[in-house]
C-alpha cells in the first residue's frame, strides 16, 4: 500500500514536472512561432500563457512593437553632382510573425542593409535643392524603397525621415553669398518699388496744386510751421513767384496808363504852330 502511494506521488511529480516544462508565458508585445519536431505551425501563439508538447515543440518570440531604428551616415553625390552626407531614421513593425522568423534570419540587419542602400539610391536620384526643401517627397520615395523587399519578411514601414544633410564648407560659404546676394537684390527691389510709388504720388499732387494753387500756399506753410518746430534751425522764406507775377502785372498796368496819357500831350504840342518873333521898324 505505502508502495503504491509512493508512485502515485512520483507519477504526479513527473506529470507537474513535465507540464512546468511545456509552460510558456507570451508577452503582450510578443507573438510566438512555435516549431513542432522542426516545422513551424501555421497558427502562432497570442500573449498569455501556452502550453508547448515537451521534447517536440519549440516556441520564437517575435517582438511586434515598433522598432525606430537610425540608419548611419551615408556619403553620396547628388544628381547636380554635390558629394553630401544623410542620414536617416527608419520606423517599421513586425506585420507577419510567421513570416519573420522563417523568411529571414534577422530582420533588424536585413532592414538596415535595405534601408542603407535605398538611402544612397535616393541621394544619386535627388538634386541638393530637393535633399534640403523638399524632404516629404523623397520620406515617401524612401519608405516605399525600403517597403517593397520588406513586405515578403513580414514587416512594414511605417515612416523613413532624413535627419541631418551635410554639406561641404566651401558650398556652404558659397550658399551664404548667394543668400546674402539675393537679400540685397530684394532690398534694391523694395527700394526702387518704394521710390516709383513716392514719384507717382508726387506727380498726383503736382497736378492738384496745379489746379489749386490755394494748395500750395497752404502747403508752405504747413512745412513753416514743421520747420518752425526745430529750435536749431534756420527758416528760410521762399519769395512766391505768384507775388512776383502780381507785381509784374501791377508794373505792366501802371506802365500801359502812363503811356496812355503822355501820347495826347505829345499830339498837342506838335499841333501848336511856332510863331515867329516880330520884327520892329525900328530894326534896318
Amino acid at each position: 500500500m505505502e508502495g503504491t502511494v509512493v508512485a502515485v506521488v512520483v507519477v504526479a511529480a513527473f506529470v507537474l514536472l513535465v507540464l512546468k516544462s511545456g509552460m510558456r508565458v507570451v508577452n503582450q508585445v510578443e507573438r510566438g512561432v512555435v516549431f513542432r519536431w522542426g516545422k513551424a505551425l501555421p497558427a502562432h501563439r497570442q500573449p498569455g500563457i501556452t502550453f508547448l508538447i515537451p521534447f517536440a515543440d519549440r516556441m520564437r518570440k517575435v517582438n511586434v512593437q515598433v522598432v525606430t531604428m537610425p540608419v548611419p551616415t551615408q556619403e553620396g553625390i547628388t544628381k547636380d553632382n554635390v558629394s553630401v552626407k544623410v542620414d536617416a531614421v527608419v520606423y517599421f513593425r513586425v506585420t507577419d510573425p510567421l513570416r519573420a522568423a522563417i523568411e529571414v534570419q534577422d530582420y533588424h540587419f536585413a532592414v538596415g542593409q535595405v534601408a542603407q542602400s535605398s538611402l544612397r539610391s535616393i541621394i544619386g536620384k535627388s538634386d541638393l535643392d530637393d535633399l534640403l526643401s523638399d524632404r516629404e517627397r523623397l520620406h515617401e520615395g524612401l519608405a516605399l524603397m525600403i517597403d517593397s523587399p520588406a513586405a515578403g519578411w513580414g514587416i512594414h514601414i511605417d515612416r523613413v525621415e532624413i535627419k541631418d544633410v551635410q554639406l561641404p564648407e566651401s558650398l556652404k560659404r558659397s550658399m551664404s553669398r548667394q543668400a546674402e546676394a539675393e537679400r540685397e537684390r530684394r532690398a534694391r527691389v523694395i527700394t526702387a518699388d518704394g521710390e516709383f510709388q513716392a514719384a507717382q504720388q508726387l506727380a498726383n499732387a503736382s497736378r492738384i496744386m496745379s489746379d489749386t494753387p490755394e494748395a500750395m500756399q497752404l502747403r508752405l506753410l504747413q512745412t513753416v510751421v514743421e520747420v518752425a518746430a526745430e529750435k536749431n534751425s534756420t527758416l528760410v522764406m521762399p519769395f512766391p513767384v505768384e507775388l512776383l507775377r502780381y507785381f509784374d502785372r501791377a508794373a505792366q498796368h501802371i506802365g500801359a496808363g502812363v503811356d496812355a496819357k503822355s501820347v495826347p500831350a505829345q499830339q498837342a504840342q506838335e499841333s501848336v504852330p511856332a510863331q515867329q518873333p516880330e520884327q520892329s521898324a525900328d530894326q534896318p
